[in-house]
């Protein structure tokens, strides 16, 4: 139930996302691949960010550009998540609950169906959410603060936002 109120939610936060393009990384911030990310998670207790990107997607370029280039936003990732990015049209297949397959089956399986999207994990691999779309810098940090700290266990994002005095 959790995870439905979660994706409805990341609904509401992004902006319509038109087909376009990504680079591979985001300044500051350390990217692993998905096997390695895992693996780390694992042994830190960090809960995982998944970028899902691919080469051609505008938005995904614009989410590296603005949103993973911003301080703050750099400076929580860092120090709260295992950062893995995935791009299911390149990668190679990825070991996920005890099977190998395909970035894109493992994409899919998660719910993504258009980019950039971004997925949330906990450290033993359990999903939380997906958060499809864009987001700009000072929302998505609030995502990763609610996500990051526990918050959605107890609390719809709106309640969050609202205790925190921010309005959408």
């Amino acid at each position: 139930m959790k995870q439905i109120v979660l994706f409805v939610l990341a609904l509401m936060l992004v902006q319509p996302a038109a087909a376009q393009g990504k680079t591979g990384s985001g300044k500051g911030i350390e990217w692993k691949s998905f096997n390695a990310g895992m693996k780390e998670a694992k042994q830190s207790g960090k809960k995982v960010l998944i970028d899902v990107y691919t080469d051609w997607c505008g938005w995904c370029k614009k989410m590296d550009a603005g949103t993973y280039s911003d301080k703050a936003v750099q400076e929580y990732l860092r120090k709260n998540y295992v950062l893995i990015k995935l791009n299911p049209e390149k990668d190679p297949p990825v070991s996920y609950d005890g099977q190998q397959v395909s970035a894109a089956e493992f994409s899919q399986g998660m719910g993504v169906n258009g980019y950039p999207a971004t997925l949330f994990l906990k450290s033993s691999g359990e999903p939380i959410t997906l958060l499809p779309g864009y987001s700009e810098a000072p929302m998505f940090l609030h995502v990763i603060t609610f996500i990051g700290e526990n918050h959605y266990e107890k609390k719809k994002f709106d309640q969050y936002l609202a205790e925190k005095g921010v309005k959408r």
